[in-house]
């Protein structure tokens, strides 16, 4: 091989893996969050696990995606161990599909129906359809669909460049001499692992082998110890996702590593053994794409039917390799205490997963939205009965909701940068706009809970009318809150439409209790006091108020792609009939006395 095809081979090789790259890329974000929400939740039984790990790796054609993704459910307690461990075997067999894909390259025959099946004649057809679909479509789900057909594409031409590339090195000594050492069983996993560890992808390094069988020179007895070892290597990426982790997330990737190794053990025991009594005449033979893939499938596949009724074995060797300490399990107690269950969901992990970070996300902010649903309906409470232990809690709920915005802030403006699909990123940017508006009104709860305290130290009251009106304006606010936290939660458009003409019956109803109060003050009726108590109630209600319509604006815009939010008021108000019947329904529906 000269300069040239050893340039053409890595340029082949480049190809390859960037199409894997892309197609991988295309296919989890066409996926979106489902696969890995049913990952997450249908785990109950082993058999269950394996199956929805082989389905999910099937589709997003990475195992270490799939396990990365598992380490950090474990990590953020979403998932036990013992349910991580039937989805690790399971990704193990759904990641062999790619390499029955690759096998196409070696497809052989004059016919019609043979021709069409290899690469090299279809190939081209999807990549002019994926590049039409990227280039002309503006349909999200079809530029997704481009993706995939396009890095499918450029995978399958570099698989046909290199094979290309690789076959004059049948000629070269040198070269299929070096496959003969492979054929002893620990220089082959050796090799094996190694490639796979550096290119972290079983299915990548499984593929290179196929390429390699173009040459002729790799026999079978120099493939299955390789492939061996290719299974091995793909736990590195796994172990890497454990550094910084808890210590069940790195003993999931333990489980991994272990299911590994003691399956090509167990393998290589078994075979080897075979061949020394039945002598394999096959292993002498060259191995070709199709081959290969066999052999990777039943490795995998007999690795997990042989292991998993000793899962619970690879669970507790696990916590063995990785024991629990008294202090630490003390100190983990306490760590669960303050962190929210919430903030569990937002994994670093995730984000190489952005579909899937950004549900999380919502459900995180669904958690936030509960805290501050809870405040609010404790300050609520206090016009009427006041109770100091209610203060505190207001006060710690508060506490917990500067948290998430945080925590969920900074997790979200690293989404941002994430490649998501449309529907993704409006919700992204409706959670940025929402988080603001949640955690500023935690801070009215606190308001409403200092204002009922000093009217409680002083044994301050108000009169008899001015606590008619306030009951009128907490109602109109209950419901408020209780529509705009349903439309958040929910993402419900319809609903989000009544928001806007409640909130400005609440502007009316403010208005209407000052002036009010300020005639009652004329009259010697209340005391200054009270007035700035009653004034700084009403102004808290209406300040909520404004921040539910908010709320209910970027759950609209979402759907409507509209984001300037004065410019879609100003249509709503003047524009839509809808708006002006529901504010008369909502002015007769709350009347002072």
């Amino acid at each position: 091989m000269d300069i040239f095809g050893l340039l053409t081979m890595i340029g082949g090789l480049a190809l390859f893996l960037y199409g894997m790259h892309t197609m991988g890329d295309g296919l989890a974000k066409m996926a979106g969050s489902r696969l890995e929400q049913i990952l997450e939740k249908l785990t109950s039984t082993p058999i269950r696990a394996v199956l929805l790990g082989a389905g999910v790796t099937a589709v997003i054609q990475s195992s270490s995606a799939t396990t990365v993704m598992v380490v950090g459910f474990v990590n953020s307690g979403i998932m036990k161990l013992s349910q991580a461990v039937g989805i690790i075997m399971g990704a193990n067999v759904g990641t062999t599909i790619t390499s029955w894909i690759l096998s196409l390259s070696g497809v052989q025959g004059d016919s019609l129906f043979i021709k069409l099946l290899k690469p090299s004649s279809f190939s081209p057809v999807l990549a002019l359809i994926g590049v039409i679909f990227l280039l002309f479509l503006k349909d999200e789900k079809k530029k997704d669909i481009g993706t995939i057909l396009l890095g499918f594409a450029v995978l399958m031409f570099g698989m046909e460049t290199m094979s290309g590339a690789v076959k004059p090195l049948a000629d070269v000594p040198e070269f299929t001499n070096l496959f003969v050492a492979f054929k002893n069983p620990i220089l082959g996993m050796l090799v094996g692992a190694l490639l796979t560890a550096i290119i972290q992808s079983s299915s990548a390094s499984v593929g290179i082998l196929q390429a390699m069988c173009a040459t002729g020179a790799v026999s079978f007895g120099a493939a299955v110890p390789i492939i061996m070892g290719q299974n091995i290597g793909t736990c590195v990426t796994a172990m890497i996702s454990g550094i910084g982790a808890s210590k069940n997330a790195k003993r999931t990737a333990l489980v991994h590593l272990y299911f590994n190794i003691i399956g090509t053990a167990i393998f290589m025991l078994a075979f080897y053994g075979l061949h020394a009594i039945v002598h394999f005449t096959f292993l002498d033979q060259a191995a070709n794409g199709a081959g290969i893939a066999l052999v990777h499938t039943a490795f995998n596949i007999v690795a997990t039917i042989v292991l998993l009724p000793f899962s619970k074995v690879l669970e507790r060797l696990a916590i063995l390799t990785i024991p629990d300490h008294e202090d630490e399990l003390q100190e983990s107690g306490e760590q669960k205490e303050i962190m929210d269950p919430g903030m569990k969901l937002l994994d670093e992990r995730f984000l190489e997963r952005p579909a899937f970070a950004v549900a999380q996300a919502k459900a995180a902010a669904n958690e936030m939205a509960k805290l501050v649903n809870e405040a609010l309906t404790l300050a609520l409470q206090l016009n009427e009965d006041y109770d100091k232990k209610k203060v505190k809690r207001i006060r710690d709920l508060e506490e917990r909701v500067d948290a998430y915005e945080d925590v969920l802030g900074t997790y979200l403006v690293r989404l941002c940068a994430k490649p998501l699909a449309e529907r993704d990123n409006h919700l992204l940017t409706t959670l940025l706009h929402s988080i603001g508006d949640l955690e500023r009104m935690a801070d009215h709860a606190v308001n409403l809970a200092g204002n009922a305290q000093r009217r409680h130290k002083e044994n301050a009251q108000f009169s008899r009318k001015a606590t008619a009106e306030l009951a009128v304006f907490t109602q109109a606010l209950q419901d408020i809150l209780k529509l705009t936290f349903d439309v958040f939660e929910n993402e419900n458009t319809l609903e989000a439409a009544q928001v806007e003409p409640l909130e400005e019956v609440i502007d009316d109803l403010k208005e209407e209790i000052r002036g009010r109060h300020i005639k009652r003050l004329a009259k010697g009726k209340c005391t200054i006091e009270l007035g700035f108590a009653l004034t700084d109630i009403v102004t808290n209600y209406e300040r909520i108020a404004d921040h539910c319509s908010n709320i209910a604006v970027a759950v609209i815009q979402m759907d409507e792609k509209e984001h300037d939010v004065h410019k879609y008021l100003g249509q709503v108000k003047t524009e839509d009939p809808r708006f002006a019947q529901l504010y008369h329904q909502y002015k007769e529906r709350y009347v002072l006395e």
